[in-house]
């Protein structure tokens, strides 16, 4: 298995993690109602950021489209109010829910943010944590 796939396999396994994680704990995770809100960060005053083996992994499964730029404060993947690449969606995407308990979200993303952390040392990529703007539109520089 390439470096490549193995980095991808163990995203794929992080975020099966997390789902666990969320649908194991629905009166805290909050059940989303699926209407867009929280992706559209400017009018909901909320900011993602991600991590290089998010956008590696969400990239890796666009099925050849090119990435698209954030040019608002809207996510633009989010089209009437669904999000088309939800099956990719990033960890924080996975963990926010506007109906969630705030305690659960914050815990949850610090082990998430351990997870990804520790495969940036694994596959000897920078940690950054980065804003989805920055990381949309400088894709090359992540």
């Amino acid at each position: 298995m390439t470096p490549n796939a193995k980095l991808l396999k163990k995203v794929a396994e992080i975020y099966r993690w997390l789902d666990l994680q969320i649908n194991s704990n629905p009166n805290l995770a909050g059940k989303c109602q699926m209407c867009g809100k929280c992706c559209d960060f400017a009018r909901f005053d909320h900011r993602l950021f991600i991590t290089p083996p998010e956008i590696f992994y969400f990239n890796a499964n666009l099925s050849g489209e090119p990435q698209k730029p954030m040019t608002t404060g809207r996510c633009p993947y989010n089209i009437d109010g669904r999000c088309t690449v939800y099956q990719h969606r990033f960890a924080g995407c996975r963990i926010f829910c506007c109906k969630a308990d705030p305690d659960f979200q914050s815990n949850l993303s610090e082990l998430t943010l351990k997870k990804f952390k520790s495969l940036c040392t694994e596959f000897q990529m920078p940690y950054r944590y980065t804003d989805l703007p920055t990381a949309l539109n400088n894709f090359a520089d992540v």
